[in-house]
């Protein structure tokens, strides 16, 4: 009786284990499952606003290729393009959002904004076009006789960013999302820092990811850092007199400058590899016969890092002194543009990757691939295949060096910031080119702008409906940006300089 006991009582907690692990595995099965069918919902409800999104961007086509085409046609100045912000501030007005302008003592600069609370997502747009690139959308070099072209794309750049944020607007106000969308009217980025002023208002403080995208010849996801700068104009005061009857009584402007160009270019040398300077003069004088008595040149200074940059800089003042000591002139400078340097982000990146490679790229018709060819033969080297546009390429495994400079550096180092490019150009095409320009006046560019606008309006949906995102991203971007990080604009307290063309 003893012996049968012992072994009843064994059978039964073996049974009883063997139960109370059986239902524990079900429940987590159960658990398991539930998150599983979660995730999988959520992830083809995300797919399913995405389609949605880029089907309704591409219904629009039309619509935003005649802004674009608009912009092209005005061809703006940077703090001058009065039309040009204006047709962006009405067509998003006219589309729900609050339009707050003149931000930042900027003129041509606006906000437009859509919902409340949290995340806040920021798009960028630009709009300024570059002086003397006037160009015909013709495969060979003709001018429209204007001031100016846009050589880098920027009224398609705008007219993408506009068209992201009214389809963000749409799937929120359909989908019950929330959460606010900020665009942020940015003039004067060729040389005239309109971000940085918006940077050092303030007006960032709010934002949780900033979008943007840009004009290129690929479409890729942009990991890459850039070049700051600290661009000035300096400004030599001489006599003028009589260059034949009186020159002892003169005292050369001119002079000044060419010995201050000269001086710089010899110490080329010494500095690092990575750097650039380059220089125009914008003001020698009038008349070869009279003594200049004002002389003017307008200088870059690029490096990656920003602290190089403002050493160079303080090194060419200091050849200014010396050109101004030995010429007998006086002289003074203005600092035009400083920029940071862009802070890229992995964990935004890679997010916008996914979202890219769902776009795909640009399909040209045979038009389009016949004018494309004709722009590539005006090329002194061999371009890509034409082909080309139609791809996505990876993103980089590590951070790429950019080639150029951008005031949305600042913009990154104060806010998690994710960019990309499309391509709005034929391969091969540089930026700044009448090549460029005639390009961005056809659906060649029109074509690539589409692709960015759905790209950056994908990129918001992740951000509206995944809060993981952005607190990997902006945990990357703290630990990148490091402890005790002080923003300080490399332009100072200056104002907008808002005649810096003239």
């Amino acid at each position: 009786m003893y012996a049968f006991t012992i072994k009843h009582i064994t059978k039964t907690s073996i049974m009883q284990k063997t139960i109370q692990a059986l239902s524990l595995l079900i429940l987590c099965s159960s658990l398991s499952l539930k998150n599983f069918a979660q995730k999988t919902k959520k992830t083809n409800t995300d797919e399913r606003l995405k389609m949605e999104a880029i089907s309704d961007l591409q219904s629009q086509y039309e619509s935003y290729k005649k802004i674009a085409l608009q912009i092209w046609d005005y061809a703006e100045l940077g703090y001058k393009e009065t039309k040009s912000a204006a047709l962006h501030e009405k067509t998003l007005s006219d589309n729900g959002f609050v339009v707050q302008t003149g931000v930042a003592d900027l003129p041509t600069g606006f906000i437009a904004t859509f919902g409340s609370g949290k995340p806040v997502i920021g798009i960028l747009a630009e709009f300024d076009a570059l002086p003397g690139l006037s160009q015909d959308t013709v495969p060979e070099r003709k001018s429209l006789g204007k001031a100016a072209g846009h050589a880098c794309g920027h009224h398609l750049f705008g007219t993408a960013s506009v068209a992201a944020a009214i389809e963000l607007k749409k799937i929120m106000e359909e989908h019950h999302l929330t959460g606010t969308i900020k665009l942020f009217g940015t003039p004067a980025e060729e040389g005239g820092a309109g971000k940085v002023y918006m940077v050092r208002a303030g007006l960032f403080k709010e934002v949780d990811v900033v979008v943007h995208w840009h004009p290129a010849t690929t479409n890729a996801v942009a990991y890459s850092n850039s070049l700051a700068l600290v661009s000035a104009k300096f400004r030599f005061h001489g006599l003028s007199a009589h260059a034949a009857a009186a020159p002892d009584k003169g005292r050369s402007a001119l002079d000044a400058v060419e010995g201050m160009d000269y001086m710089v270019n010899m110490m080329r040398e010494h500095i690092p590899s990575e750097a650039r300077v380059h220089y125009v003069i914008t003001d020698g004088g009038k008349a070869p016969n009279v003594v200049p008595d004002f002389a003017e040149s307008y200088y870059f200074v690029r490096h990656y890092n920003r602290d190089m940059v403002k050493q160079i800089f303080d090194r060419i003042v200091k050849a200014g002194e010396g050109a101004a000591l030995g010429t007998g002139t006086t002289f003074d400078y203005e600092i035009i543009d400083g920029d940071y340097d862009i802070l890229p982000n992995r964990v935004l990146s890679e997010a916008m990757q996914k979202d890219l490679e769902m776009v795909g790229g640009v399909n040209y018709s045979p038009a389009e691939i016949e004018f494309g060819k004709k722009i590539q033969k005006t090329f002194a080297y061999k371009a890509p295949p034409i082909e080309s546009v139609s791809k996505v390429e990876p993103l980089s495994s590590t951070m790429e060096k950019g080639v150029a400079s951008s005031d949305v550096g600042d913009v990154s180092w104060n806010v998690p910031t994710v960019g990309l490019g499309a391509a709005t150009w034929v391969p091969g095409t540089p930026p700044h080119s009448w090549q460029a320009v005639a390009c961005g006046g056809t659906e060649i560019g029109t074509k690539g702008m589409m692709v960015a606008a759905k790209t950056m309006a994908l990129m918001g949906i992740d951000l509206l409906t995944n809060k993981s995102l952005i607190t990997q991203a902006t945990e990357e971007f703290k630990k990148d940006r490091g402890e005790g990080f002080e923003y300080k604009a490399l332009l100072g307290d200056r104002k907008p300089p808002l005649d810096y063309r003239n």
